[in-house]
């Protein structure tokens, strides 16, 4: 057993591998997912990280410090972002990433440590197409790579850790140089009146205005009456979406017929959820039904206040 210095942890994981192996079939499915995670593992290795293990459809690797480790996910992300645009929409895997860094601990070529708990953490809550990272490993970065950006998500509370941590998205398409994504900046909260005491998330949909604080949660959107945000639309599904609060953060989860997209303010990716869940935050939009190509789709904005923002 060792204990290294410093160190940064990257835990890449794909999205959606349970649709490829129902579409797939076993064999074909990991033989696909297989070749992913040695492609991962292949770029870490290229920006000076060191590959510990694959955990089925994820990979944890280390490198010696920040910049390294956030070349290697920019590199990832782009790289496959331009695969997909060859894949079938039911075989798409999508990746979401958390990076973090601290003292490792080395037991027989596996590791432990709580920059490895944090950066899993980090990759469950990002979503697909995101990469999250510690300010620490911000803090290391003198200079990122064309057309990065770092935005920050403010403290957020991760789960079985007594104090938030501050977490910073890595904005890695080379075209997204909205003002609101430059090299850190922490966000504003918003405040105003309907702000529910202690934070909590306002929805609007067209004359439709409604704040809910965590102790609310979960709340459901759709076309049904019971539902505490009620969006009469038939491409809306009776519950189409829910709305929980964990360890601080606001998850929505798609349960529709037709899927749900979602896409945060100054950033032009759209997040496709189909039966799967991001974590929201700042400012955004839901479409509900249809993509938010469709002009005609119902849109309810969302808007994160106080301490959950």
């Amino acid at each position: 057993m060792s204990v290294s210095a410093t160190t940064t942890v990257v835990f890449a994981d794909l999205t959606g591998s349970t649709g490829v192996f129902e579409a797939l079939g076993n064999a074909l499915a990991t033989e696909a997912i297989t070749k992913l995670t040695d492609w991962i593992g292949s770029i870490c290795i290229a920006h000076r990280g060191r590959v510990v293990k694959t955990l089925g459809d994820g990979v944890l690797a280390l490198f010696p410090d920040g910049a390294s480790a956030i070349a290697a996910v920019v590199e990832m992300q782009r790289a496959h972002q331009e695969r997909l645009r060859e894949w079938p929409n039911h075989l798409r895997m999508r990746l979401q990433v958390g990076v973090a860094n601290g003292e490792i601990i080395d037991v027989g070529g596996d590791c432990y440590g709580d920059a490895v708990n944090v950066a899993s953490r980090l990759s469950d809550l990002s979503g697909a197409d995101q990469i999250w990272a510690t300010d620490t490993v911000i803090s290391q970065i003198a200079r990122a790579a064309p057309g990065v950006r770092f935005r920050s998500l403010g403290a957020i509370q991760l789960k079985g850790k007594t104090e938030t941590r501050v977490v910073y998205r890595v904005e890695w398409l080379e075209d997204d140089l909205t003002v609101n994504m430059t090299q850190p900046a922490r966000l504003d909260l918003a405040t105003g009146s309907g702000v529910p005491a202690g934070g909590g998330i306002i929805l609007s949909w067209l004359d439709q205005q409604l704040a809910f604080s965590w102790i609310d949660m979960p709340i459901h959107l759709g076309r049904a009456e019971d539902a505490q945000f009620v969006v009469s639309d038939q491409r809306v599904s009776r519950l189409h979406v829910r709305i929980d609060c964990r360890n601080g953060a606001y998850v929505v989860t798609d349960l529709s017929s037709y899927g749900t997209w979602v896409r945060f303010e100054g950033s032009p990716i759209e997040l496709p959820l189909r039966r799967e869940e991001c974590v929201l935050h700042g400012t955004g939009e839901i479409a509900l039904g249809a993509p938010f190509d469709d002009f005609t789709v119902p849109t309810v904005s969302f808007r994160l206040v106080g301490a959950g923002a």
